[in-house]
């Protein structure tokens, strides 16, 4: 048996130590020069998404590996360099590093007539190698593509710098300029945050108001409320109550700060998760202002008929899923929406499998390692999957779930409760 594992980032890690420990022969292919994913990025200087101001948004014990916390030295919210030396120091002690290809990118995953997987690759001497696995799983992330909107009329016109937040590094490069943030998502704030102590003037340009949360409440943390027996046991009614209370409380009303109040309910959509930037505009380091309406020349204007001279506008609009090694179709299927079973399986390709591919409310890690171990107990036959009718079925099901609470955004197929979820592992 030789199973192939794209990534060795968080996830991809979580897979290696499942795999190793359930016996299963592997390689793990990443195409960076060590492991650690984004976290190891900003540090190397590489290409986003990660930037020098990146902490976590999760606690440290519920990110941290079940049977390999984070040293006890590390604050509660890591930076990503942090972090990046955690993953190295889990891969060490989980003993994976020698089935790890450094600095080999993936080209194409194809399967073949026997069902088998055909992974075509080329290392850092850009020699290619083409490979026959039984299996393949897919643990690469999906913060890769920027999602750019149409530009805004008189674009061409603009002076300044324009770019998306996968370019963005650290706010020293904007030192003395004006600069406009695009988005409200928590790249944007972190950005917005970060460029507001060394820029001129940092402006937040706002088209749909989302619902900002602190990373703690009632001193406890995102996740670890999350994770608790006693929410857990709310319906969804209950811990929208909850939380609207808790947030008044603890920030107030968004208009009072500027910004536009969410046209959705919470939890109808991701939450912007952030301790910075609502204090920062309180103190007129970020102005907010709606979306942007033209430009012309330097001159940035907007939908409120007002304008302001800018040298750079930075887009953080998020990113497209994206596999481009993989045949369209999986696991984005023609709707725009991830199909898989049980968020893992790919039904109509069988050996395919993806891990991390989920926007849970609070930490990722738990759930990446019971979808590994999970993986592990098919490939090794302690576990069996149902017919493609039975798995196409709950795709359906689930996806009409998503839809009810979470609308019909593309997005909106990754997000997952994170007890119920897990439960749903625990008993596959």
């Amino acid at each position: 048996m030789r199973l192939c594992v794209i990534g060795a980032g968080l996830s991809g890690l979580a897979t290696a130590h499942a795999l190793k420990t359930a016996g299963v022969d592997f390689v793990c292919l990443e195409q960076a020069g060590d492991v650690g994913g984004i976290w190891r990025r900003p540090q190397a200087g590489e290409r986003g998404p990660g930037y020098l101001s990146l902490h976590l948004n999760t606690s440290k014990k519920l990110t941290g590996y079940s049977d390999h916390p984070m040293p006890a030295s590390y604050p509660l919210y890591p930076r990503h360099s942090q972090i990046a030396a955690y993953l190295r120091s889990f891969a060490e002690w989980a003993g994976v590093l020698d089935c790890i290809e450094l600095g080999t990118t993936v080209e194409s995953v194809r399967q073949e007539a026997d069902g088998g997987w055909r992974v075509v690759s080329r290392d850092a001497d850009g020699t290619i190698s083409s490979r026959g696995f039984t299996h393949v799983i897919v643990a690469s992330g999906h913060n890769s593509e920027p999602s750019m909107p149409a530009l805004p009329r008189g674009a061409e016109t603009f002076t300044g710098t324009i770019r998306h937040s996968l370019d963005y590094l650290d706010g020293g490069e904007y030192a003395g300029q004006r600069v406009v943030v695009v988005g409200l998502g928590s790249s944007a704030v972190d950005i917005a945050a970060d460029l507001s102590r060394h820029a001129e003037l940092t402006v937040l340009s706002v088209r749909r108001g989302l619902h900002i949360v602190p990373k703690q409440l009632f001193g406890m943390a995102l996740d670890e409320i999350a994770d608790a027996p006693w929410w857990v046991s709310m319906s969804l009614a209950e811990q929208r109550r909850f939380i609207e209370q808790a947030l008044l409380v603890a920030r107030g009303k968004l208009r009072d700060h500027g910004l536009p109040e969410p046209d959705h309910p919470l939890f109808a959509s991701t939450v912007t998760i952030s301790d910075e930037i609502l204090s920062r505009i309180r103190h007129g380091a970020v102005t907010p202002k709606p979306a942007i309406d033209a430009v012309d020349g330097d001159r940035v204007s907007f939908t409120d008929g007002t304008s302001l001279q800018a040298d750079a506008i930075v887009y953080c609009t998020g990113y497209q899923m994206a596999f481009p090694f993989l045949q369209a179709g999986c696991p984005v299927g023609a709707q725009g929406s991830v199909e898989l079973y049980k968020r893992v399986v790919a039904p109509e390709r069988p050996g395919l499998f993806f891990v991390g591919l989920i926007r849970p409310v609070g930490s990722i890690t738990r759930l990446v390692e019971a979808q590994a171990r999970w993986i592990g107990r098919l490939v090794t036959g302690d576990a069996v999957l149902p017919e493609v009718e039975v798995m196409r079925k709950e795709i359906v099901t689930y996806l009409s779930g998503v839809a009810g609470q979470y609308g019909q955004r593309e997005s909106a197929s990754t997000q997952v409760n994170m007890a119920p979820y897990l439960e749903e592992l625990r008993e596959e």
